[in-house]
């Protein structure tokens, strides 16, 4: 072969692999843009985010003719939820350029000088939360949308907004048309209260406050919304009507005298260095901030300059983004593991050579999914970069592929529990890999906590705090031990681990009076992935035994309302494992309730196919009661009032639901009425 043919040959062979590279970091983005912006479950940190699409912008710049039209690099990510209604965005709600270093920052600054010398620019904290648009008319609030897909549509989320209590509702009639655009978040002290409940509930737990802040914007039930206490910051003026502003330090001003939270603390810079200090001044307060930032945005302060400067069409020219790096070192990858969590999630983490990141040694770091191990080509003995995501948790970012030794295969995460021998499955779409044991240890305290917790056995008095006191004195290593507690009433009243005589007492009874609850809770506290507590009584309503449901096909299963492929692939999963036979045959012996009666008659029921929302405080029964029994007789229970709902049950101090159900001409039953209606 001629040189000049080998060197057209290399060529080939080094685009191709360029291409080839461009298309996994393109696949990869748009994956984690999916699972960030629609369904608010980051699979990696942002800052890991931000390289994988610095890198394929360097490459797009660097080899254009191998871009996508399509590229990542091109849109804003995010699209609309099907459960929401949606409203198109009167001006686009567009991201912002990522720059990573102080230089790209005085390049900015200084490309706008070239056209406008006198240049003012503000300086704000770049909040980590969920974006929102709020529209007022006549002084009242008249819409809120997400970002959606941030060019064309919003999911509208106003009465979930209106939970909020920093934003105003009403503001002066005068205010005839207002648009203006904030930050929705969740502090740090209230996102770890959260967790702490999530966690107690056997629910998922979230992955960090912007992920709790949106996730809890998204839901359907404006009281959990409330529940939750979302905050918020107002960061721009988009349109007004009623007045002109010439800067945007003035309009943010204004905002804030008439009752909004606005951008903290900003700085209003015009020289190189105020801009540069009043960076590394938001950067050293950020640590000590109750909520959380990622960064700090320049902005143009002059409005006339901005519309001037323009928009791209996916980020204004007016503005960047200065995102603060975190400090990153080099080091060597000694063993990559499964490690087992609570939830019994298996995580892939990489064990490493010693090394000091800010401030604190770090030997190991997560590589939080296969798909993450994929992505970097992660393998024994390479040479890899780490750096503390969010300034806590070590991760490893980039591997030096050209320090790796031969023949070192691919590391894969196992079919079987690391801790336990059952095997393994992926769920939340294929990105995670959890165990199905029913008895693993890595998970038992959780399993133990969601299967006495109210949605499930409701056994009282086993909560949190008790079932790790409990697990810690060695009296509950298995779910069935529960059951067996009774035979050690004497020990714990003398540890006195769980109170005195007669809260050990009022435990024990309410572990005997558990074993009466119907048959469709035991299935719900069983934890079967995909299975919660209405599917689980659709399940006991077509199989109405134990037996019949493990001995159950997953096209039979399938029959069952609500479960579908997944749901049913589970059931079988989960049945199908020795150790979950035994638990089940030993739940059986302690006399559990495992079977259903099946009520025949052809007499239609008192509330079939009516649907129902229960409010406010009731006297003859608690919310889990009344449900069950609307259930029972046919009828539907949900959490939000709307235009399908049939009846309110109200109780006193009913509260929004009553209103609204009100201006929807829903009938309002008193509990006296919901009783005459039943007999």
């Amino acid at each position: 072969m001629h040189k000049s043919d080998e060197q057209l040959a290399e060529k080939t062979e080094h685009l191709k692999a360029i291409s080839e590279e461009m298309n996994r970091l393109a696949t990869e983005l748009e994956k984690l843009n999916t699972a960030y912006y629609d369904h608010d479950a980051p699979l990696v940190d942002d800052s890991e985010y931000d390289l994988l699409l610095n890198r394929l912008k360097v490459l797009e710049e660097k080899y254009p003719d191998l871009k996508k039209e399509h590229s990542p690099t091109m849109h804003v990510g995010g699209t609309v939820a099907s459960r929401f209604e949606t409203a198109p965005h009167r001006i686009p709600m567009l991201s912002l350029t990522d720059v990573f270093s102080k230089n790209e920052v005085i390049d900015y600054v200084n490309n706008v000088r070239q056209r406008f010398p006198d240049v003012r620019f503000v300086v704000e904290q770049k909040i980590d939360g969920l974006s929102i648009s709020l529209e007022y008319k006549n002084g009242l609030l008249n819409q809120a949308l997400t970002r959606g897909d941030g060019i064309n549509n919003g999911e509208i989320v106003t009465e979930n907004i209106k939970q909020i209590n920093t934003v105003p509702r009403v503001l002066p009639s005068s205010i005839s048309d207002l648009l203006i655009r904030g930050e929705v978040y969740m502090n740090k002290q209230r996102f770890e209260d959260i967790n702490k409940e999530q966690e107690a509930k056997g629910l998922k737990i979230f992955a960090n406050p912007r992920n709790s802040a949106a996730g809890t914007l998204r839901q359907l039930d404006p009281e959990i919304v409330r529940e939750r206490g979302l905050s918020l910051f107002i960061f721009n003026l988009q349109a007004y009507a009623d007045k002109t502003f010439e800067t945007h330090h003035e309009s943010l001003e204004f905002l804030k005298n008439l009752g909004f939270p606005v951008s903290p603390d900003y700085y209003l810079c015009q020289s190189n260095e105020e801009i540069l200090a009043a960076i590394e001044d938001i950067n050293t307060k950020r640590a000590s901030l109750p909520y959380g930032i990622d960064g700090a945005v320049i902005k143009v302060d002059s409005l006339a300059m901005r519309e001037a400067l323009g928009n791209s069409s996916k980020v204004p020219r007016w503005a960047v983004a200065y995102k603060y790096l975190p400090e990153q070192q080099e080091t060597k990858v000694i063993d990559l593991i499964a490690q087992v969590g609570r939830t019994g999630r298996i995580t892939p983490m990489a064990i490493l050579e010693p090394v000091v990141i800010a401030g604190s040694t770090v030997s190991r770091a997560t590589l939080h999914n296969q798909d993450y191990v994929d992505t970097l080509d992660i393998r024994l003995n390479d040479t890899v970069t780490i750096h503390k995501g969010g300034d806590i948790i070590p991760a490893v970012v980039a591997v030096d592929y050209s320090k790796r030794e031969a023949d070192i295969p691919k590391f894969k995460l196992p079919e079987y529990c690391p801790i336990c021998g059952a095997k393994t499955e992926y769920i939340d779409d294929g990105s995670n890999l959890y165990c199905t044991g029913l008895d693993c240890p890595a998970q038992m305290t959780r399993k133990i906590e969601y299967f006495a917790s109210k949605e499930a056995m409701d056994i009282v008095g086993l909560g949190e705090s008790s079932v790790q006191k409990l697990w810690q004195k060695n009296y509950l290593k298995h779910l069935t031990d529960i059951y067996h507690l009774h035979e050690y009433r004497e020990e714990l009243i003398t540890d006195g681990v769980i109170g005195r005589e007669k809260r050990v007492d009022n435990l024990l009874a309410a572990i005997e009076d558990s074993k009466k609850r119907s048959f469709d809770r035991f299935i719900a506290a069983l934890g079967i992935t995909h299975i919660g507590p209405q599917t689980a009584k659709n399940l006991v309503a077509e199989f109405n035994d134990i037996d019949l449901i493990m001995q159950a096909s997953e096209e039979e299963l399938q029959q069952v309302p609500d479960v579908g492929p997944n749901a049913a692939h589970s059931i079988i999963e989960f049945f199908d494992q020795i150790e979950n036979q035994k638990i089940i045959a030993d739940f059986k012996k302690l006399g559990l309730n495992l079977h259903e009666e099946k009520i025949e008659s052809d007499k239609p029921l008192v509330l079939e196919n009516k649907t129902f929302v229960v409010t406010g405080t009731l006297i003859n029964f608690n919310r889990q009661q009344i449900k069950e029994i609307i259930e029972k007789n046919g009828g539907k229970v949900t959490s939000a009032v709307s235009s399908k709902t049939d009846y309110l049950v109200a109780g006193e101090n009913a509260g929004s639901k009553l209103t609204k159900a009100e201006s929807l001409n829903i009938k309002i039953l008193s509990e006296q009425d919901f009783l005459n209606m039943i007999e």
